[in-house]
């Protein structure tokens, strides 16, 4: 709900709205979202999820269901969010201006992740500077290099640059489905990764098991699950960090 409520109630001066994919939930997620949009219900599309087809991980399936749906009114981007995802008012407005100013086919921002209880504030800082060791934001953000990422909470993509590059199809399976996005449009243009406080997660994470799982959910999946490339990346950070 405070999220479709954010985005209801950007100050933005083109036309938008807000398409939720309810991926099967048992929480009364589409009736959060629909009281929220009260007074703008035209501008609020509720679609029931598909079962999960054969070769797409679920994400990406939930992702593939709105991007459909919002493609057939042509919109000339599309804002990739999450459901615990809350923007400032001026944000999407922020997010299209520079995306216009500089070409990008891709415009992504790190939330602020939420930092309150004690294992987050231990552990939620090391996590985004660990993220930035694996992907440094100046070599995403440079055309020249090859290294592309993005952070799923908030990616806002140029719809016929994602249709060139073969849509979310060519990335179906994918685990880490933003970082994955990243490397597919970084073929059709200019990407651009930074860290924002306007953008922010409500996410709680009040247990370090809880962090545990988000991380080996996300960076742990990018060392591919590998022990071995774990041990070498704690050895490689602490020659850095400690010699």
């Amino acid at each position: 709900g405070d999220t479709v409520g954010s985005l209801l109630r950007q100050n933005y001066p083109g036309t938008l709205s807000v398409v939720l994919v309810d991926d099967q939930s048992t929480d009364g997620t589409a009736d959060a979202a629909r009281r929220a949009a009260a007074g703008v219900e035209d501008r609020l599309t509720v679609l029931s999820g598909k079962p999960l087809p054969a070769g797409w991980t679920g994400k990406l399936w939930a992702m593939k269901q709105g991007v459909d749906e919002a493609g057939a009114r042509a919109p000339k981007y599309l804002l990739l969010t999450d459901a615990d995802i809350v923007y400032e008012p001026d944000m999407l407005a922020r997010l299209i201006s520079e995306s216009e100013a500089k070409s990008l086919v891709l415009n992504s921002l790190m939330v602020k992740l939420r930092c309150e209880s004690l294992a987050e504030r231990m552990l939620i800082p090391a996590f985004v500077f660990f993220f930035q060791k694996l992907y440094p934001f100046a070599w995403v953000n440079d055309p020249t290099n090859r290294t592309a990422a993005a952070a799923g909470g908030c990616m806002l993509v140029r719809r016929e640059s994602l249709q060139a590059a073969g849509g979310l199809d060519a990335i179906r399976g994918a685990l880490i489905d933003d970082c994955a996005l990243g490397r597919l449009m970084k073929g059709q243009g200019p990407i651009w990764l930074g860290l924002t406080q306007r953008v922010r997660s409500i996410r709680a994470y009040p247990r370090v098991g809880d962090i545990r799982s988000m991380v080996a959910r996300t960076a742990y999946a990018e060392l591919r699950y590998a022990p071995l490339r774990l041990a070498g990346a704690v050895a490689g950070m602490g020659l850095i960090y400690l010699a």
